[in-house]
């Protein structure tokens, strides 16, 4: 049989310390977790702003003045005289025609209007002697009359041959084929020793004048109702007496220096297209600019009063599509709106309604918060801007 074991008492100092640190663990576990602070964000306070209502549209560059270069007399190029794709001014020679045969007319026609210069002098004389003899009564009225016939027969005849030689002088100087209008001249489209004809359904060369030049856009007809429509209900104002300026977007994204001014919008709609032409000129004074390129206009169409704007990140769109701002109430919290949106306006959307002026929007951060969530708003502040690209003239 075991011996019985007799149990120790427990020294009275351990005992307080167990039953210490037993309340010590007990308090722990009673205290609740502290709450974390509240989430720094980015906003944006809104205030109703002025700001251009404009459309960007895409267009094309077309010459301010074209010209096809044609022969006005027949003959063979002998010579051409420009530089193909350089620069030329009106008047300068293009080609040179074989000029021999209208060399000959020409000195043909002179020799008949001297042969007819010396007949109206024969007449003359003898006009005037006639005067004298039918004052004597040695001829008749009749032969006088076919006298006086006669000297406007022959002044008649040197007005022809006058005529011929002019005629025959300007077609030896047409065998000098000059620019009609000065600008930038394309390739040869014929060569030496071509015969060439007038009427010919082949032109010689193209001028194309490319300072100041155009460019072509398209609207479409039902944009241009609504901003009509809205310019009548008084949503937004017209861009006053001055034509409207356009920013000019080259096929790479980068802003063409020179602004330009729109000249017209087309009075009639392409019916295969449902589109309207505006026509917008442009300096171009390095030619960077050349006829057919494709580019983006930004037209100032008007102007709107009271726009609240926010930058494009601020949106949020549901699985609807619908577009949705947090917004930061005055208590810290948020608040999730739906808004309807605008045009784009300086880099930025154009709210038409779910905000009022004053409310802070959530730029920056959202991402981490849901609505009814605190928050710490912060000032946000925008990216630097590619500086060739200033954000108004978008």
């Amino acid at each position: 049989m075991p011996p019985h074991r007799t149990l120790k008492p427990v020294p009275s100092f351990a005992l307080v310390v167990l039953l210490g640190l037993l309340a010590c663990g007990k308090k722990e576990a009673a205290a609740p977790a502290s709450a974390p602070p509240p989430t720094e964000v980015g906003v944006v306070t809104v205030q109703p702003t002025r700001v251009p209502v404009r459309e960007e549209l895409p267009g094309r560059i077309a010459p301010t003045r074209i010209a096809e270069v044609h022969p006005r007399v027949s003959g063979i190029i002998v010579r051409r005289a420009f530089e193909q794709g350089g620069t030329v001014k009106a008047g300068d020679v293009l080609f040179k025609l074989d000029s021999a045969l209208f060399e000959v007319e020409r000195d043909s026609a002179r020799a008949v209007l001297a042969k007819a210069e010396a007949s109206a002098e024969e007449a003359r004389q003898q006009a005037e002697r006639g005067e004298n003899l039918i004052g004597n009564g040695v001829i008749t009225q009749e032969q006088f009359d076919a006298l006086r016939a006669a000297r406007l027969r022959a002044t008649a005849d040197v007005a022809a041959a006058r005529a011929a030689v002019r005629r025959a002088e300007i077609n030896l100087d047409y065998t000098t084929i000059r620019a009609p209008i000065g600008g930038r001249i394309g390739r040869a489209l014929v060569t030496e020793g071509a015969l060439v004809n007038v009427g010919g359904p082949t032109a010689l060369a193209v001028i194309q004048q490319l300072d100041p030049i155009y460019a072509d856009f398209t609207q479409p007809v039902g944009d241009l109702a609504r901003l009509r429509q809205a310019l009548k209900a008084g949503r937004i104002t017209g861009v006053g007496e001055a034509p409207a300026d356009i920013r000019l977007l080259l096929d790479d994204g980068t802003l063409y220096a020179q602004p330009g001014k729109l000249l017209f919008s087309d009075v009639s709609v392409d019916p295969s297209s449902g589109q309207v032409t505006l026509r917008g000129e442009f300096p171009n004074p390095d030619q960077e600019l050349l006829p057919g390129m494709y580019v983006r206009g930004s037209i100032a169409q008007g102007i709107q009063d009271g726009a609240l704007l926010v930058p494009p990140q601020a949106i949020q769109r549901d699985t609807a599509d619908q577009a949705h701002v947090l917004v930061v109430r005055a208590d810290g919290t948020t608040e999730r709106r739906p808004v309807r949106l605008g045009r784009t306006a300086q880099e930025q959307v154009v709210l038409l309604d779910g905000v009022k002026p004053g409310e802070r929007i959530i730029v920056e951060g959202f991402q981490k918060i849901a609505p009814g969530a605190p928050v710490t708003p912060v000032a946000w502040t925008p990216p630097a801007r590619n500086p060739t690209i200033p954000a108004q003239d978008r």
